[in-house]
């Protein structure tokens, strides 16, 4: 057993499962539990991973990795919730002069718009400029409204990586809005597990890189990110009561394809790697929309 569980949802014979990743190793733990959690929302809402990954301990193997295909971690989420220029050199790409905003930046995506590990992001045909964006994204654990800072990371489950992809020229479609170009159906990434959260030292400065064709185009470190993990919780927990399964995606770096100059986008056959210390490597190749 790896020294942390690597939970996922995946396909498997033609049906959506949830389980752990050994190595190349699959353990299916839906076959005995879906009846009670139906996917891995419900048993992070009951606390339920610890004892998962003891009782997949003593399991064999159900699968071998090249015979699943991943899907998104949490398959229904009820909120996807990210967060806009949250390091300092991201803010700086701006060139408006400004300070960081006292409070974050957000914004929502839909489980639509992500794919699983090793699955294609797809480029629409109405816009060339599909862009990457590799972050961290935090899955809650114990739901709660008005989250005080001190108490925040305690409603944390589990830690994964997210390729927030965005088709640039479509979130300035309006006078005030990012709505369109961050949900385009499958033009994100999300996975490829979830790594159990279990205490500050684990995300507090954790490495994070986004690869394009194996070229580092952002690099930067958890440690930076002006809002902090627990801020953030806190904060949105302000104006909306987060619930147990929820996704927040907490900002990229530096290095998107949209600041390279000339700008850089995306086109069929490149792939993206997005890298965290302790939680893995989300891999994706483009694809054009048939």
């Amino acid at each position: 057993m790896t020294e942390r569980p690597r939970f996922a949802t995946f396909t498997a014979e033609g049906k959506t499962r949830y389980g752990l990743i050994d190595g190349e190793r699959v353990i299916d733990l839906c076959a005995l539990h879906s009846g009670r959690w139906p996917t891995l929302r419900e048993v992070i809402g009951d606390g339920a991973l610890a004892a998962l990954a003891e009782e997949a301990a003593t399991r064999p193997a159900d699968y071998a990795v090249t015979d699943i295909r991943y899907g998104i971690p949490i398959p229904s989420p009820e909120k996807i919730i990210c967060v806009g220029v949250n390091y300092p050199d991201r803010n700086a790409e701006y060139k408006d002069g400004k300070e960081a905003p006292p409070n974050p930046s957000l914004f929502v995506r839909f489980a639509r718009s992500f794919v699983g590990h090793e699955e294609p992001i797809i480029r629409p045909p109405e816009s060339p400029q599909l862009d990457y964006e590799g972050e961290v994204a935090i899955v809650i654990g114990k739901g709660g409204r008005r989250i005080p800072e001190a108490d925040a990371l305690g409603h944390i489950a589990a830690l994964t990586l997210a390729n927030e992809g965005t088709i640039r020229d479509w979130v300035r479609h309006a006078k005030f809005n990012v709505t369109q170009g961050k949900n385009f159906d499958r033009s994100g990434s999300m996975g490829p597990w979830l790594i159990p959260f279990t205490d500050e030292a684990q995300l507090a400065d954790i490495k994070l890189e986004t690869r394009v064709n194996g070229e580092t185009r952002q690099s930067d470190r958890t440690n930076r990110m002006i809002f902090s993990f627990r801020r953030i919780i806190a904060y949105v927990s302000t104006f909306t009561t987060l619930a147990a399964g929820d996704i927040i995606l907490t900002g990229t770096p530096t290095g998107a394809g949209a600041r390279l100059d000339p700008p850089v986008w995306l086109k069929a056959g490149d792939v993206v790697e997005v890298e965290a210390e302790g939680i893995g490597i989300l891999r994706n190749h483009v694809k054009d929309e048939e």
